[in-house]
């Protein structure tokens, strides 16, 4: 696959060399019309050039948009990955408090770890909101 792109990029290359060389020699100027003006002519090769280097331009930009995309993709299944691991952390912590405060029976026996009641030695703003 590289060696057919190389051969592609080489070929394209060498074909906008030819068609280059062979248009130095001028040719017939034509008149540019934008918006209702006339701001300049430009040759046959002054319109090739500017076709590649517009179509350069806008290669540019599509890359950039694919990689922009590709990068949020990234950074969003990281931020899930993280916030699965904190899940996962917090119930397994839930877990091992229920386990450290009691014997497992009494009030917390039909309840799950991670639907129990925040145990009363533990500061206000380390209990979790709405357990």
């Amino acid at each position: 696959m590289l060696v057919l792109g190389l051969l592609l990029m080489a070929g394209a290359a060498a074909f906008a060399g030819l068609l280059i060389a062979d248009n130095l020699s001028g040719g017939p100027d034509y008149t540019v019309s934008l918006l209702g003006s006339d701001p300049f002519t430009i040759s046959t090769l002054g319109a090739f050039l500017g076709g590649i280097a517009l179509t350069l331009i806008f290669g540019l930009g599509m890359w950039m948009l694919l990689a922009g995309t590709v990068l949020a993709r990234h950074r969003s299944k990281k931020r899930r990955r993280d916030r699965d691991t904190a899940r996962r952390t917090a119930a397994e912590r839930d877990e091992l408090a229920g386990r450290v405060e009691g014997d497992g029976g009494g009030d917390t026996a039909g309840e799950t770890a991670g639907h129990r009641r925040p145990s009363t030695h533990r500061p206000q703003w380390l209990r979790l909101h709405g357990r």
